[in-house]
């Protein structure tokens, strides 16, 4: 075995103090993503216009969802399956809400909605149409599609399939 010079054992430990020393958020896990439980709430792949911010704490500034490229009057789907708990008007926007097994919450703005409280909705059944004039989205319209598990946001691109991930042996010794 052969000796670690002592620049590189200086740079581990400092590495691995850094590492301690980042904040971790213990927050609620993620859910479970299957693909046959939740799907994309617009018709295609998600093209995400703006992501999700991680908040430094629940009342601080951030973007609590991710926004959707859509184009206007398309229907908006129900990303998963539940019960719809708010169709209706917030600070001027038309909302809509959707709880799901494990307390997991799913809201899309601004969605005009075909739904009512209460409705139970199947995953990719349509909930609303898609309004133009979300603030910020660069295209046509924008869908800002929101996660919740409590009062915890969370990225709702974690509810689908993640990307299959395959690790290689090493080589050499």
């Amino acid at each position: 075995m052969r000796p670690v010079p002592a620049a590189a054992l200086a740079a581990l430990v400092a590495a691995l103090v850094v590492a301690a020393a980042t904040p971790v958020s213990v927050a609620a896990p993620p859910p479970a993503p299957t693909a046959a439980a939740w799907g994309v709430p617009l018709d295609g792949g998600p093209v995400v216009t703006r992501p999700f911010d991680r908040l430094a704490n629940p009342y601080g500034p951030g973007h609590r969802g991710v926004d959707l490229a859509g184009a206007p009057a398309a229907p908006v789907l129900a990303a998963g399956e539940g019960v719809v708990v708010f169709a209706g008007m917030v600070a001027g926007r038309p909302v809509v809400s959707i709880d799901h097994a494990g307390g997991l919450r799913t809201t899309y703005e601004p969605v005009t909605g075909s739904v009512a409280a209460g409705q139970r909705v199947a995953r990719g059944s349509p909930v609303g149409a898609l309004v133009p004039g979300h603030a910020g989205c660069p295209v046509e319209a924008c869908l800002h599609w929101g996660l919740r598990r409590g009062e915890v946001y969370l990225d709702p691109l974690s509810l689908l399939a993640p990307p299959r991930v395959r690790l290689l042996p090493l080589r050499g010794g």
